[in-house]
């Protein structure tokens, strides 16, 4: 079926994209809550992953790879626009040149970082999903989404933290925000289980899809658009 079709296929990719944007702006600070060390993008960017796994259960791996290419696009050219900006010369009368600098200066660091661990990570987390998938027979909907999650996010953590921060944070604040990030983002996947439950069904429902196939065969590493 032509996506184009679909009632809410745009609906979640428009809010996925977003998420991953403002997750990037977002990461630029570093903050502390309770007794977590994370970026600022650890506070919206595990629903990155909320998404990813509602667009692979309901509308398949295939359409989902196309979303995750589009992501990375999107980030790409928001940080392209953001170093351009930079480099301009401003205006005689503008006075906030050093300000700019210091926070989406950062800007094309994390956003590399965050192509690259978002690239691993949702790759990971949408195949294993999908693998899991087919191994189940399309059940334990909650076993795969936060198995492929446990995997994609150590991942995805590992790769935007090392990538990000290394040389930029002393070792012992580095080593706070890489644990902090990864509980904190495992912990928001499992919490929200139930309403990934919710919103599966309700899609697959209102779309008129089952898109469990047992003879379905793919190349996870057929990354093409």
């Amino acid at each position: 079926m032509d996506p184009r079709q679909f009632r809410y296929f745009d609906i979640l990719v428009a809010l996925f994209v977003a998420v991953l944007l403002i997750s990037n702006i977002a990461s630029t600070k570093i903050l502390t809550l309770w007794k977590f060390t994370f970026d600022g993008g650890t506070l919206l960017f595990p629903l990155s992953y909320i998404f990813g796994d509602i667009l692979t259960e309901v509308y398949g791996y295939k359409r989902s790879r196309r979303i995750i290419w589009l992501g990375f696009i999107s980030a790409l050219l928001m940080s392209l626009v953001f170093y351009i900006v930079q480099v301009l010369p401003p205006a005689t009368d503008w006075p906030n040149q050093q300000a700019f600098e210091q926070i989406l200066g950062f800007l094309p660091r994390i956003v590399i970082a965050s192509l690259l661990a978002y690239f691993a990570g949702e790759f990971t987390n949408s195949v294993t999903l999908s693998r899991l998938k087919i191994v189940t027979a399309g059940k334990h909907l909650w076993m795969r989404t936060i198995g492929s999650t446990l995997l994609g996010q150590g991942v995805d953590t590992i790769i935007f933290c090392l990538v990000a921060f290394y040389g930029v944070l002393p070792a012992n604040v580095l080593w706070a925000v890489i644990v902090s990030n990864y509980i904190f983002k495992c912990s928001v996947e499992i919490l929200f289980t139930p309403l990934t439950y919710g919103i599966v069904g309700f899609l697959k429902k209102k779309e008129n899809l089952d898109t469990f196939d047992h003879g379905v065969r793919y190349n996870p590493f057929d990354l093409s658009l």
